[in-house]
């Protein structure tokens, strides 16, 4: 039996720098993969794919409704021998039936990505095209969650998100899940490291020469170029790029000191405790 491992982030948090990388590995080939040929599998809230499975439209149903149904289809999926690999921005959270909406028994484990909450927050606004201040509220906000518009019909389903706290602490602290974890920061300073153990956890090629090209292909001037010569179909209508700078520490210059000192005092202790604040909580 196959099964799924989950590609899971807040968003803006790099999860679509790796599966990039992913694309690289798989393909193995002298020029890097196109962004908008990423084929490491349908987000795990599309709504076509979930349609698609169960054979109706979702839009008749309620939210509650949907999530119930969330874990059938991915256990449908898994119904083979294939190992497959999938993005997920919602938080972990279980159904009303109190199970997984990931699926315990489609799930092979979950790669978190963590990123510093203070990139997060300029990354996020330009994403939303909102306001820093706006995006600090969101991130502080236990009901928020994507794709909740009612003007018109989403291609993704509903994801509860909540805090960005709340979100993290759902995934690396999930009981009985078979999680990594790895930080943004560590992309950048150790890739091949990073990149490397992430790789052996979701069992993939070990070739280390194999590994340096996908990772080398997957710069973020690579894609970004990429982006501006053909465009990215994963953009938001109203986002004016989405790979924007893909570096860290860009909060310095972007966050005001009370916008520092808002994002410490909503996310404070889980920024502690992934080495981003000091022992006398201050930004490191």
């Amino acid at each position: 039996m196959g099964g799924i491992f989950w590609l899971a982030s807040y968003p803006k948090s790099g999860n679509t720098w790796f599966r990039t990388f992913l694309q690289n590995l798989a393909s193995n080939e002298d020029t890097p993969a196109h962004i908008n040929k990423l084929n490491t599998g349908s987000i795990a809230s599309s709504r076509m794919w979930i349609d698609d499975v169960i054979g109706f439209d979702t839009s008749d149903l309620r939210q509650d409704e949907i999530e119930s149904l969330r874990p059938h289809v991915y256990r449908w999926m898994c119904r083979g021998d294939g190992v497959t690999y999938h993005k997920i921005h919602d938080a972990y959270i279980s159904t009303a039936e109190g199970h997984p909406l990931v699926d315990d028994v489609a799930t092979l484990g979950a790669l978190y990505i963590v990123r510093n909450p203070l990139d997060v927050a300029p990354s996020y606004a330009s994403h939303r095209n909102c306001s820093i201040d706006d995006a600090i509220s969101f991130m502080g906000d236990p009901e928020h969650a994507l794709a909740r518009s009612r003007k018109a019909l989403p291609e993704q389903l509903l994801q509860f998100v909540g805090t960005w706290s709340q979100h993290v602490r759902s995934w690396v602290d999930a009981e009985g899940l078979n999680v990594k974890v790895i930080r943004y920061e560590d992309m950048h300073a150790t890739p091949e490291r990073t990149f490397g153990s992430a790789a052996d956890f979701l069992g993939l090629e070990p070739d280390t020469g194999r590994r340096r090209r996908a990772i080398e292909f997957s710069r973020f001037d690579v894609v970004a170029a990429q982006e501006a010569r053909s465009g990215f179909r994963e953009r938001p209508p109203h986002a004016e790029r989405f790979f924007r700078k893909g570096v860290t520490g860009d909060w310095r210059s972007s966050l005001t000191d009370a916008q520092v000192a808002r994002i410490i005092a909503d996310h404070g202790d889980v920024m502690s405790r992934f080495g981003y604040l000091d022992a006398e909580m201050q930004p490191v």
